[in-house]
């Protein structure tokens, strides 16, 4: 609407302003006009100045007018022009440029699919865009999503693709037009860009080469109704039987506090369900589930909101999740310097675990140890391990009042690596052998446990009950989830009976997190677990000597299973993904089909220093059961990584088997698992993208359009100085806006002076 207007009033569209540059056709003639305008300006003056029955501001009123009036008549005798160079009809090129990806068909434009535009604008052969572009450009289109192919013609678009890359459609449209008289390109897209790779390369060679582009955005920029799970927050790995509490990040529009379930299927069967409350619209929110792996394999879970009433866009409402389920027997090392009862009622709570085993080493005198559930009769035969790959075959160690001068200075350096190289998990629990008690200030230990020892007073006698509470962080963590539900186990804690520390910890590392703590009797705060990574593992301190009073407190039931849930729960979170010899990953676990799966490994040796002559190939088994080698190369940039890629051609699960070899001896191997099948990106944050569109219009010279403007798309290209033009005056003298402007100044001025009784 306002655009017809400016047309009317100024007889051209405001891109003719924009494009043109403003000239005045000075000649004999006008300079004539000019001094008969100063003589009759002047005789004006010298009229009005006459006039002795006139007040001063009638004057002033009249004479203002008046001249105004003989301003714009000299404007027009000056004859304005607009001159501009326009493009030669059918003598330059024009690529179109079309989005035939998935969200296109999302039908947010007056319940129309976004493709909608290009089947009545750019097939429909009647289309009045389409004549105006054909009349004046030799049409050249290409259909783009992952790939960008030319195309006769924008009819037969399948609008299937599974990503849209726009740097890449750009690209290749230059490159297809090179050496042609090209007057722009124009891209007809929602502005989805998934690609990973940035547009600033594409569009500076865009720019470089002086082609405009202009996009015509389609599609809403916000949508008033929509549900979206926006992100999903898994580990790659978990042991069978693993009780997961998964972070969901949660979008919507047009639902704002309302309750909807929350879905978790494993495989197609459903394994939890909660009820969520939206956020406030367009904001996002965090939405914790809790579901058990209870199958071993490649498990591919998925997340799901039940579509809602007229909700716009229902691909969005769920995200699907490829985790490893392991089902092996996790090793962990219990060292206990005197005999306690934490240690027996430890072992007591995971021994149904199926999953682990913790092997049990108890110093009963001086070079006397009692060896519980080790796998061998030669295993800690001699005590603690006393070299790196005895040491390393564990997965995690618990340290249960042992003092540090039980250890070799190697052994305290061996522990340290542990955790910094080998990437286990190692917990030292409190006592009087403990800590700063125990002596370890000063060990290589005290840099590895997220607590800050003061050794001033390691021997202050110290003895406090501890009433024991999650944290804030704490509280998130699924290891501190001792009941089925984050508020029902936040009432299991304030009723768990208090326990003591001779332990007064009041400081962690920066890096640290407190996930329980507690007051002492002198209500002060006191660490009771913390946790901090360190290096490629975790280290944990757990600064109660009597965590077996959950389980044999007066106040606890028999049949209460707190301790246990606890205790396993707590031991497998300090094995869990603690590395192999061989560690495979990659940067996406789904894939379209035809699109590359970078993999990179990393390698170490028996003590675990990486390894960079080693023979790393994986061993690729298609859903068929075809199988392929790829080798596997040394990156150079880093220790004992290697790098390669492979590209499936099926649909379904590919296995990657990555095995390592150095001088014939087997280092070890990785199994990971690659799902190969039509992606969903294309509706998640799927609303139209107007400022990168814009961006891509600015930056080259074009200009934006939507669907309500695009009726200007021919003449903005015609005129924008590209390829082979001509040079085209447009004079602005005759402009409608000029005559009613005259004829206002000249009516008001009579109407004035019948006012001012001066007619």
């Amino acid at each position: 609407m306002f655009e017809g207007l400016f047309r009317f009033l100024f007889k051209y569209r405001p891109l003719v302003f924009e494009q043109g540059d403003f000239v005045l056709g000075a000649s004999r003639p006008m300079v004539a006009a000019i001094l008969v305008a100063g003589l009759v300006a002047a005789y004006a003056l010298v009229t009005y100045r006459r006039v002795g029955r006139t007040a001063p501001r009638d004057r002033f009123v009249l004479i203002t007018l008046r001249l105004a009036a003989l301003a714009l008549v000299l404007f027009c005798l000056l004859r304005p022009a607009l001159i501009l160079k326009a493009a030669v009809p059918q003598q330059n090129f024009l690529g179109v440029l079309v989005d035939d990806s998935r969200s296109m068909q999302i039908a947010d434009r007056q319940s129309q699919p976004r493709s909608d535009f290009v089947r009545g604008n750019l097939v429909n052969a009647d289309s009045p865009l389409l004549k105006a572009l054909s009349e004046r450009f030799v049409l050249r289109f290409f259909r783009f999503s992952a790939s960008t192919d030319r195309v006769p013609s924008a009819d037969g678009l399948k609008y299937a693709g599974t990503s849209t890359h726009l740097g890449q459609a750009l690209a290749r449209a230059r490159d297809e037009l090179s050496g042609l008289p090209l007057a722009g390109l124009v891209m007809v897209s929602d502005g989805d860009d998934t690609s990973d790779t940035s547009l600033d390369e594409s569009l500076a060679s865009i720019k470089a080469r002086s082609i405009p582009v202009f996009t015509v955005g389609v599609g809403a920029e916000r949508f008033a109704r929509d549900i979206q799970v926006t992100r999903v927050e898994t580990p790659r790995g978990a042991l069978k039987g693993t009780s997961l509490v998964v972070n969901i990040v949660v979008t919507q529009a047009g639902y704002a506090g309302a309750t909807v379930p929350l879905e978790v299927e494993d495989n197609g069967r459903i394994v939890s369900t909660e009820d969520i409350t939206l956020p406030p619209d367009g904001e996002s929110a965090t939405m914790r589930v809790r579901f058990t792996a209870s199958d071993a394999g490649p498990r591919v879970f998925t997340f799901r909101i039940p579509p809602q009433a007229n909700e716009q866009v229902t691909q969005n409402n769920t995200r699907e999740a490829l985790i490893e389920v392991s089902d092996r027997r996790e090793q962990i090392l219990y060292f206990e310097g005197q005999p306690r009862p934490e240690a027996t009622f430890v072992k007591r709570a995971v021994e149904d675990d199926k999953n682990l085993q913790v092997v049990l080493l108890r110093r009963t005198a001086p070079n006397k140890y009692l060896r519980l559930n080790v796998s061998t009769p030669d295993e800690l035969v001699a005590g603690f391990p006393a070299t790196r790959e005895e040491l390393f075959a564990y997965r995690g160690v618990i340290l249960d009042g042992v003092d540090a001068d039980s250890f070799t200075p190697e052994q305290l350096r061996m522990l340290a690596d542990f955790v910094n190289k080998r990437g286990g998990g190692l917990m030292m629990l409190g006592g009087r052998h403990s800590f700063a008690e125990g002596g370890w200030t000063g060990t290589p230990l005290a840099d590895v446990l997220p607590v800050a020892f003061d050794a001033t007073k390691s021997r202050t006698p110290y003895f406090s009950p501890i009433t024991v509470r999650p944290t804030r962080a704490g509280a998130t963590y699924p290891m501190m989830q001792i009941a089925d539900t984050e508020e029902a186990s936040a009432q299991r804690w304030e009723k768990m009976p208090a326990l003591t520390a001779v332990n007064p910890i009041r400081e962690v590392k920066p890096g640290a997190t407190i996930l329980l703590s507690g007051l002492d009797n002198q209500k002060k705060d006191q660490v009771v677990l913390a946790v901090q990574r360190y290096g490629r593992g975790k280290a944990l301190a757990f600064a109660i000597q009597d965590s077996w009073l959950w389980r044999m407190h007066a106040s606890m039931s028999v049949n209460d299973t707190t301790y246990q849930t606890f205790w396993r729960r707590l031991a497998r979170w300090l094995v869990e993904g603690v590395p192999d010899h061989v560690v495979t990953t990659t940067t996406e676990d789904r894939v379209d089909p035809g699109e590359a799966v970078p993999l990179t490994a990393q390698v170490v040796d028996s003590s675990y220093i990486e390894v960079n002559n080693a023979r790393v190939v994986a061993h690729v088994t298609a859903p068929s059961g075809k199988t392929a080698d790829v080798p596997m190369d040394w990156s150079v940039t880093r220790d004992g990584e290697y790098r390669a890629s492979f590209t499936p051609d099926e649909e379904g699960l590919y296995s990657v088997r990555v095995g390592a070899t150095r001088d014939q001896k087997d280092l070890g191997a990785d199994v990971i698992h690659v799902r190969s099948s039509a992606g969903d990106s294309e509706y998640f944050d799927a609303a139209m993208r107007a400022p990168l569109l814009k961006r891509i219009a600015e930056e080259t010279g074009g200009r934006f359009f939507t669907p309500d403007n695009a009726a200007g798309l021919p003449e903005a290209i015609s005129y924008s100085g590209r390829g082979v033009t001509v040079v085209e005056e447009h004079d602005l003298w005759d402009m409608p806006v000029l005559l009613l402007l005259l004829i206002t100044l000249t009516g008001t001025e009579w109407a004035y002076r019948r006012t001012r009784g001066l007619a």
